[in-house]
């Protein structure tokens, strides 16, 4: 691991607003970390308000995309909402069609099949809205770069309605609408939304037209924090915004299919972070196993015994993509020890009869091992197809664009991809991408950083300082849980590996003579040597709060000890 210890923002803009909000320079420190520099910004960051949310006629195409849908209402056309298999995309055809169906009955859903159709807008689909005489599509969470599906859609009669989040190509698609914040020409004050925000910020522009206020929406924002979250974007601004409230509905009143999957896991509040590694994956697993129609029946169902039986079924295909990712896995790390492909700047693996639905996760899996841009590849119909995850500060979508001559198609972020190419193509594909990767990543990116926010003294540590870090919340990309280092500290003598395979560790700690803090390292099991003997040590952590018997006591969540 390599620690890296934040640049300490200007002193006077930390004094100038540590005397502006009351607070102790440290605090004031964590905010200007994070680009907030005045009182009115901290105001805003620290107590979100939906009047905060941007006018939605402020995005490109707005205007048309609304005026095209009124205009299939009065003409009683049929209206397909179409997405992608994940949860951005399952989410963003909920809410839409959910939304539409409040007033208007002539509206149906489309979720490409991710093995037949693959990612994004198809000419399956297209044809299917074709033979059931669809006029118009809404696509959601993809379509930025389907120029010629459009172009197809068009021949055929079809709209459509482009709702993305995605970078755009040099040109657009032919569409009635294209909504997306990343367009060139969009000057929308906001261009990190995820597809389900995209999808958020129509339904608000169609609730003009009904005199709905944005109160009246917030039923749909438990959809939007779900969404948020499992996409990875920043939680800034609107993000930041649609994220704080839709965890409140998540926690007061979630629609059916939610409630059902927090009933599966029986745990009573939720934050962030448990949207993240628990209701994310389920909602994911529907695509990745069967079929993303499954998660977008379970979030679009109003009856909650139904919803029950919808979400005992993801449940299951949930464990299900747990069996596989951890097979696939355990294939994928031998291969790479077996070819002896450890030495170089990626990770590329292929073995054609691997579980497409979870390659994503094992490229994930795959970096935890051998930090590297990584692709895991698989056979899909008569083509390769792979999930690209990339490390910290690497941009995985660059390297693929300098590789597009080997490639049939790709698309996504700077740390998550996909694509496809012929099976001939894979050998010189792998070369090329070794080729740009290691001329172009910085050595330092092949260490794992842990970015740390500022040094921590023990005395420090106080159940005030932890209610002002709860207004932190909630986190995510540029706004992280704050990371403290604690410098010679010790355990009191009694360390143990925790956990069926002892690979966690569990301390008490001090740092001279401050009062003892129970530590907890999850994979940290094998570093019990750097601690026994009460040797002094550096710890890099978060803080955390665990509740025993009723108790809630203070403890550090180590990320790493040296």
């Amino acid at each position: 691991m390599r620690w890296t210890l934040k640049p300490q923002p200007d002193s006077q803009k930390v004094a100038h607003l540590a005397q502006a909000l009351n607070v102790e320079e440290f605090v004031a420190t964590l905010l200007v970390q994070r680009g907030i520099e005045t009182f009115e910004e901290a105001r805003d960051f620290f107590r979100p308000k939906l009047e905060h949310l941007h006018n939605p006629y402020l995005m490109k195409d707005m205007d048309k995309a609304v005026a095209r849908i009124e205009l299939a209402i009065a003409n009683q056309e049929k209206i397909l909402v179409f997405g992608d298999y994940d949860v951005d995309g399952t989410t963003a055809v909920s809410l839409v069609s959910s939304y539409l169906k409040t007033y208007y009955s002539n509206v149906a859903t489309y979720i490409p099949d991710r093995y037949d159709e693959g990612y994004g807008i198809s000419f399956k689909g297209i044809d299917f809205a074709d033979d059931n005489e669809f006029s118009l599509i809404i696509a959601l969470d993809c379509g930025i770069k389907s120029i010629d599906h459009v172009a197809y859609a068009k021949e055929r009669n079809i709209d459509f309605i482009i709702c993305d989040h995605h970078r755009p190509g040099e040109f657009l698609p032919d569409a009635v609408a294209v909504l997306d914040p990343k367009r060139d020409d969009c000057s929308y004050p906001y261009d990190e939304l995820c597809g389900c925000g995209i999808g958020f910020k129509l339904i608000q522009a169609l609730g003009e037209n009904r005199n709905q206020t944005i109160e009246d929406l917030t039923p749909y924002l438990d959809l939007v924090a779900t969404a948020i979250a499992a996409d990875i974007v920043p939680m800034t601004g609107e993000n930041r915004v649609l994220a704080h409230f839709g965890l409140q509905v998540i926690n007061s009143d979630p629609r059916p299919g939610i409630k059902a999957l927090i009933h599966q896991i029986k745990k009573q509040i939720l934050d962030i972070t448990d949207v993240v590694f628990i209701i994310a994956p389920r909602i994911n697993a529907a695509g990745r196993i069967k079929h993303g129609n499954h998660a977008v029946e379970l979030l679009s169902e109003f009856d909650f015994e139904q919803a029950q039986q919808f979400a005992s079924e993801i449940e299951k295909y949930n464990s299900d993509r747990k069996e596989l990712d951890k097979q696939i896995t355990i294939e994928a790390l031998s291969q790479i020890v077996e070819n002896e492909e450890i030495v170089g700047f990626t990770t590329v693996v292929y073995q054609e009869n691997w579980h497409k639905g979870v390659i994503g996760i094992v490229a994930s899996r795959l970096i935890e091992t051998y930090y590297r841009p990584t692709l895991v590849f698989t056979k899909s119909g008569d083509k390769l197809a792979a999930s690209a995850r990339s490390v910290k500060g690497f941009d995985v979508y660059n390297a693929l664009e300098a590789c597009a001559e080997h490639l049939e198609q790709f698309g996504g972020h700077m740390y998550a991809a996909g694509m496809t190419l012929k099976e001939e193509n894979y050998p010189d594909f792998k070369k090329a991408f070794e080729k740009v990767v290691s001329e172009t990543i910085h050595p330092d990116m092949l260490l794992p950083e842990i970015s740390i926010d500022a040094e921590l003294d023990f005395t420090e540590i106080t159940p005030k300082l932890i209610r002002i870090l709860k207004q932190f919340e909630p986190f995510g990309p540029l706004n992280m849980t704050p990371i403290f280092i604690s410098k010679n500290v010790n355990d009191t003598g009694y360390p143990k590996k925790m956990g069926a395979d002892e690979s966690h560790l569990k301390l008490f700690v001090k740092q001279n003579d401050s009062d003892g803090i129970a530590a907890i390292g999850f994979g940290l099991g094998n570093k019990i040597n750097l601690v026994t003997d009460k040797k002094p040590f550096d710890a890099v952590y978060c803080l955390d709060e665990n509740e025993w018997n009723g108790k809630v006591s203070i403890q550090l969540r180590l990320r790493d000890i040296k």
